[in-house]
């Protein structure tokens, strides 16, 4: 994975720990000062989708959540 979808995926599950809601491109533009246009976080996103790493919540979502295997992630490093 490069230093760029690094970057956008840690800013996601960051985003979805502190709101629990799907993320969206331009909250993560808007929040964490990311040096990439919504319309390049969408598409990495697309990228990170592909590779497992988020899944949207539905179809229709214009916003993806983080997967499963992630949600497991967060959640024991949370309670640590």
């Amino acid at each position: 994975m490069d230093d760029r979808k690094k970057q956008i995926l840690q800013a996601i599950i960051e985003e979805y720990i502190n709101t629990a809601e799907p993320v969206s491109s331009g909250s993560l533009v808007q929040r964490y000062n990311l040096d990439y246009s919504s319309a390049t976080i969408r598409n990495e996103m697309a990228e990170l989708e592909k590779s497992g790493y988020l899944d949207k919540p539905h179809t229709s979502s214009r916003q993806s959540s983080i997967s499963k295997r992630l949600q497991a992630i967060c959640r024991r490093t949370i309670k640590r």
